[in-house]
């Protein structure tokens, strides 16, 4: 089996990418040259797919530091949430973004040094953690994301994840109703007038905590009649399509721990991944039809 190398850029990528970059200000006193936007960009990818450190990143690619500074310049500028609009701009055009089932989750991972939104971990003995609260579409296509601190609730995420799309939602209708499915952690009355409010229909799976009766009826209930596991015997399992996506995600070794003491720097590599996702789509789509 040929080896695969993810950090490297292609040149469709690279097209993708090059007219969506801000413009470098000019310096009318001269100066250094500056380094080439491909393989700044090339070597950001590299540090986001393999988790390296950036000092220690190869001198081959670039120095560690021209790397950083033209990282944290482009995400000043707004470039990677452009570049992850762009990906969804193209995923559409190609198969359509399948607004029909949306599905929402929050994972948690470590920040042993950040320094903003960060918060105590719950499930990892109160250690310094930050949590991703991530929207997608029927296929596991990122389509909004926020971070906050591993100590806040997913329920109280929700709003802010679906205000964080970063392309227009089209409005539901009776002929294309939208759905969104989410966990027994938003299990709240807020969380369901908040999505009726958006137009949304919850599939939430319910919290035994405060439906004990709905579990013990569905204890009793006799094996040929349905899937003891399912709420909705009639509907197919959705919410899968999320954790798939923190697998995506997850690939990126940049994102496992989070070493980035600002908020921002960490955002920038997950709309990176985002993006990269979605180009990958459509080059699987455009592929194999």
């Amino acid at each position: 089996m040929a080896r695969t190398y993810p950090w490297k850029i292609n040149d469709a990528l690279w097209e993708r990418v090059e007219s969506l970059l801000p413009v470098r200000p000019p310096h009318p006193k001269g100066g250094r040259p500056a380094a080439d936007d491909r393989q700044m960009f090339s070597a950001i990818v590299y540090v986001l797919r393999t988790g390296i450190q950036w000092n220690a990143l190869p001198r081959e690619l670039g120095a560690s530091s021209t790397v950083y500074d033209r990282f944290r310049w482009w995400e000043s500028q707004g470039f990677f949430q452009r570049l992850w609009q762009a990906g969804l701009q193209e995923y559409d055009k190609l198969a359509g973004i399948g607004w029909d089932w949306q599905s929402v989750d929050g994972s948690a991972v470590k920040a042993p040094f950040a320094q903003a939104a960060v918060g105590p971990a719950p499930t990892d003995r109160g250690k310094q953690g930050t949590k991703r609260s991530i929207l997608c579409d029927r296929r596991g296509i990122p389509l909004g994301l926020m971070i906050e601190g591993a100590n806040r609730h997913d329920m109280k995420l929700l709003s802010a994840t679906l205000d964080s799309q970063v392309v227009e939602r089209p409005e539901p209708t009776m002929e294309y109703p939208q759905n969104l499915c989410l966990d027994a952690g938003y299990d709240y009355n807020p969380v369901y007038a908040d999505l009726y409010l958006r137009g949304y229909e919850p599939h939430v799976r319910l919290n035994p905590k405060y439906h004990r009766w709905y579990w013990e009826a569905l204890k009793r209930q006799p094996a040929e009649d349905g899937p003891t596991n399912s709420l909705e015997a009639t509907k197919q399992p959705r919410r899968w399509v999320v954790e798939r996506l923190f697998s995506w995600l997850n690939r990126s070794r940049r994102l496992l721990i989070r070493w980035e003491k600002l908020a921002a720097p960490y955002e920038a590599f997950l709309k990176l991944a985002c993006a990269l996702i979605c180009f990958h789509r459509c080059d699987r789509l455009s592929a194999f039809g």
